[in-house]
């Protein structure tokens, strides 16, 4: 009776096989999930969804809000021009920030500082800027200016990211140091990963190994979403553990 059924699966359960695909090749998931969505068929993809697709529906906020950024971008664009103020400056840059438009908001960045140098959000997010075009002199200098404010910005992320200019820009002493402090107080994956790669660098395995392994660690006792968020951590860590020579 069910083979009876199939022409109304067809070729619907083909188009769901291929939309879980599309997804799982994008976000990565566990892997198990590719067998589920190849030998389940229909019932295997509809179950991959379930699981993981419909929790993701949550980007569509940020995909979304990036049109309303847009928009605000250029309305900024043009009243810059009739009120070139700091916080107009400012608040551009960090639109182009959520965009990755990192030399253009390190160009706003740089005219609202010029305006108004009490903002160190200001620095602290032109110092990203900085990071991401691979200008690692500029972000430590910024980065510095901000951990001295406040050594705890951004909840422990500021003394990571300045460790990671360090080591970047060559101050192996002075990254080795305040990676053994943050990395005491720090839950920041980004922060762990980072000290992984650094001490990876320096020849240091083993306790690069431990870094790697840490992060992977805490993904048992995490609920799924948070799971979900962290992934690309996990992925990262994964290839790194793959990347250390065998103690």
């Amino acid at each position: 009776m069910f083979w009876g059924l199939t022409h109304l699966f067809y070729p619907w359960g083909f188009l769901v096989q291929a939309a879980a695909l599309v997804h799982a090749i994008r976000r990565r998931p566990e892997y198990y999930w590719y067998y589920i969505i190849f030998f389940g068929g229909l019932l295997g993809a509809a179950v991959y969804i379930v699981a993981e697709v419909i929790p993701d529906t949550r980007l569509l906020g940020d995909f979304f809000k990036g049109f309303g950024q847009r928009s605000r971008i250029q309305q900024l664009e043009g009243a810059i021009s009739d009120n070139p103020s700091a916080g107009n400056y400012e608040e551009l840059a960090d639109l182009l920030l959520d965009q990755n438009s990192f030399a253009r908001a390190r160009e706003y960045f740089d005219k609202s500082i010029a305006a108004r140098s009490d903002s160190i959000d200001a620095f602290y997010r032109r110092g990203l800027c900085s990071l991401a075009l691979a200008d690692y002199p500029r972000a430590t200098e910024d980065f510095e200016r901000v951990y001295r404010h406040d050594p705890r910005y951004d909840h422990d992320r500021t003394a990571g990211l300045l460790a990671q200019a360090y080591a970047l820009n060559g101050q192996n002493q002075q990254a080795d140091v305040l990676f053994v402090q943050v990395a005491q107080i720090s839950n920041l994956m980004e922060t762990h990963y980072n000290y992984g790669c650094f001490l990876k660098s320096q020849g240091r395995a083993n306790e690069a190994r431990e870094q790697a392994q840490g992060i992977l660690d805490r993904k048992r006792g995490m609920p799924r979403y948070l799971q979900r968020l962290e992934r690309p951590w996990f992925r990262k860590a994964k290839a790194l553990l793959k990347e250390l020579p065998q103690s």
